[in-house]
């Protein structure tokens, strides 16, 4: 089992925890250290686990000291949380870079298998890949948020690397992957025919501004997702107190921490993936406080996946001028959904509907006959 391949806590952080009052993290989760070996994974609810594969990564002169991250995230106070957390420590790079690839996929698979989320931490984005490939194991669909300035896509299909793994994905078989969405890519960092690849897929970019505009407005996106892969490199300059590990243009500390709270309260995330990341002391302290919303965020969960309209949801039938889309407002969370179904097209032989999360702007919308450009991708991506 890879899991036996994770290597424990590094005494340095550790160390830090005896001089902390005992209210902290650090003294309050499971760790796996030399003396008491991997905790118990029976009843827990998340694993934070290092990965010290970066190889691929924008990085890979300059890894990423996940210990300085741990030292900030243990002297960290819980929430109102009752949750079962645990740092499970660190994989080590692999002989190659498939090794790693396979040693990841085997612990998602084993952790998913326990209705544990893991937090993998570090090393380069390609990692979504084999998380993507946990679902293929489950014949599963899967839905993939990615938080980056760029789109990821490459023109050389076999080649893995920070900047082709979607590629991979598109092109893996058997293709289970039902949609994409990247949150905050930046125009400059994306070629033409990248662009032009995601219209003819039916994938979701959502530009910086957007999200900077009204982040509120993701929270549908992560909603609907399994995976989400953050890449740091997505940060501005001010987000890491360091232009030369920074961008000008890029998502600020307090957005970041918003986006990671959004991944936590879905029912659906089953992965989080945090790459990419540049070595700064604020980046460790960041990186803390995003595990730590992310943490929150899983207390708050709904428990509305899979969503069971028939109890506790208002339904809105709303006539626009060519058809009619029917919404569903929660009772318990006042979140919404619109209904999707293909039995208005001749060539469908099997009629299905199934559910998108939305906001209520998008049900206000529809009161004025606007429908939501996500309704028109997601219905093209269901022929």
């Amino acid at each position: 089992m890879s899991l036996e391949l994770l290597v424990p806590i590094d005494n340095e952080p550790l160390l830090g925890i005896s001089l902390l009052p005992k209210q902290v993290l650090g003294k309050n989760i499971k760790l796996h250290t030399e003396s008491a070996g991997i905790p118990e994974l029976k009843g827990l609810d998340i694993a934070i686990i290092g990965i010290s594969e970066y190889r691929n990564s924008f990085f890979a002169n300059t890894q990423y000291d996940i210990n300085a991250f741990r030292k900030e995230f243990y002297a960290l106070y819980p929430g109102n949380w009752s949750l079962n957390v645990a740092d499970l420590g660190d994989l080590p790079q692999g002989s190659t870079v498939k090794d790693t690839y396979f040693a990841v996929k085997e612990i998602g698979f084993h952790l998913k298998q326990m209705n544990i989320v893991p937090i993998f931490i570090g090393g380069s984005h390609d990692l979504i890949f084999p998380l993507y490939q946990v679902f293929q194991d489950f014949n599963q669909l899967v839905n993939m948020v990615s938080v980056d300035r760029s789109f990821d896509f490459s023109q050389e299909d076999e080649l893995i690397s920070g900047r082709s793994y979607m590629s991979r994905i598109i092109m893996d078989k058997p293709n289970l992957l039902y949609n994409y969405t990247n949150l905050g890519y930046q125009n400059y960092y994306c070629a033409t025919e990248e662009k032009d690849l995601m219209n003819k897929l039916y994938f979701e970019g959502i530009r910086l501004g957007e999200v900077l505009d009204n982040v509120s407005n993701t929270e549908p996106i992560f909603r609907d997702a399994d995976i989400v892969g953050m890449d740091m490199k997505c940060l501005s300059w001010q987000a890491t107190a360091d232009p030369l590990k920074g961008q000008p243009n890029g998502i600020d500390s307090r957005n970041v921490c918003a986006l990671t709270r959004y991944a936590g309260i879905s029912d659906r995330v089953s992965f989080l993936g945090i790459h990419e990341l540049p070595s700064t002391p604020m980046m460790d302290q960041l990186l803390a406080q995003m595990v730590w919303y992310f943490i929150e965020g899983f207390s708050l969960r709904y428990d509305e996946y899979p969503v069971a309209v028939n109890q506790g949801f208002i339904k809105y039938s709303i006539p626009l001028s060519n058809q009619t889309i029917v919404f569903y407002k929660s009772e318990k969370s006042q979140r919404w959904w619109l209904e999707l179904t293909n039995d208005s097209h001749l060539d469908n032989k099997i009629k299905k509907a199934t559910l998108l999360a939305c906001t209520e702007k998008d049900y206000e919308s529809a009161t004025h006959d606007i429908v939501p450009e996500r309704w028109y991708n997601a219905v093209r991506r269901m022929h």
